[in-house]
């Protein structure tokens, strides 16, 4: 899919813009963009695909999370150059045939948000999270890193979403709707959705 750049500040007077392919949501999106272009940008403002949010565009705030080879990263913190080759999912690829994905109807039905600006974010980090899990990765809080298994807690649930903030103060919500999905899931069912999102 050959996409045109639009005019942007991004691209100014003097500067080189390279040609770059990624692949979002299984498609491929051949672009030109200078090397110092955001991952977040990118996806923004190039492939019309807004549902990534900017919100402190420091690394801080979440509301930019995508998933790259299935592992969450704040899209404004790097450069989209970084990312060819790499399979990226944004919240825009998470529904398929029309359906909301079960995360996406978990925020739904236990009011895992407000304004909704945090949401996209909130949602693939959550992707995320039952990933790392079923995979049995560790958290700081786990009582023993060293353990095949960790119990899915409310405390391993906020430590591990940590790292998106909700300013209208959802975290109720969206704690239960991780929960939710998890304990209504089968381990199979997880794993299902790890391949689907990573290609592996």
């Amino acid at each position: 899919m050959n996409i045109k750049p639009p005019a942007s500040p991004h691209l100014q007077a003097g500067s080189l813009a390279m040609p770059l392919s990624l692949k979002i949501n299984g498609r491929q999106y051949n672009l030109q963009l200078e090397p110092r272009v955001s991952l977040l940008d990118a996806l923004r403002e190039y492939t019309g695909l807004t549902g990534t949010k900017k919100g402190c565009n420091q690394g801080a705030c979440g509301a930019c999370t995508v998933l790259v080879n299935g592992e969450r990263i704040n899209s404004c913190m790097t450069l989209a150059m970084q990312y060819a080759g790499k399979e990226i999912t944004t919240i825009e690829g998470l529904a398929a045939n029309g359906s909301l994905d079960k995360l996406q109807r978990a925020f739904i039905e236990h009011d895992g948000f407000q304004c909704g600006y945090c949401t996209p974010g909130q949602i693939c980090s959550a992707l995320a999270l039952l990933m790392e899990f079923e995979k049995g990765m560790p958290s700081a809080v786990s009582p023993d890193i060293s353990a095949e298994k960790f119990e899915f807690s409310e405390q391993e649930i906020k430590e591990r979403m940590s790292g998106n903030i909700c300013r209208c103060g959802a975290y109720v919500g969206i704690v239960d709707a991780i929960r939710s999905v998890m304990e209504n899931s089968a381990k199979n069912q997880i794993h299902e959705t790890v391949h689907f999102y990573t290609g592996r």
